[in-house]
């Protein structure tokens, strides 16, 4: 009886070990261009998609900081759309810009894109952005929340 009990189990384990399900491969890495001769030229990408999180590149505004806000926070939204993703979707985010006090003043342009989900934020005054005239620069990161 031991001996059939001792099968029994051998049996039942590596029925068992066969069915435990393997890892998953490595999800797969696309890269998304919005200017893609742009981008080729410095070599970077609009945003990167790995399985469901989106990293999204900086996107700039020149002028005054309303309308520059309004400019990166639009490119941001269209790459979003892109991936069939909102603001709501966005979980972090990282701002530069070259005045950090207009940034302040003006939060409310930014807020409206956001709505009453807000990511985790980083604010950072810096000397100068890629070309002089550009005053932000913002990157996020955004988790597909099906």
């Amino acid at each position: 009886m031991n001996q059939t009990l001792r099968i029994v189990t051998l049996v039942l384990v590596f029925t068992l070990a066969a069915c435990v399900s393997k890892p998953s491969s490595k999800p797969s890495r696309h890269c998304y261009h919005s200017n893609e001769q742009v981008e080729q030229t410095y070599g970077y990408c609009q945003a990167v998609s790995v399985g469901d999180t989106l990293h999204i590149s900086g996107s700039v505004g020149a002028g005054d900081m309303p309308e520059a806000i309004k400019k990166a926070y639009d490119h941001i939204g269209a790459t979003l759309a892109a991936h069939d993703m909102d603001f709501a979707d966005v979980v972090s985010e990282t701002v530069f810009t070259t005045n950090i006090d207009q940034l302040i003043e003006h939060q409310g342009v930014r807020k409206a894109y956001y709505g009453d989900v807000f990511p985790a934020s980083s604010w950072i005054q810096i000397e100068r952005l890629f070309l002089p005239e550009f005053v932000i620069e913002v990157e996020v990161t955004a988790v597909r929340m099906d």
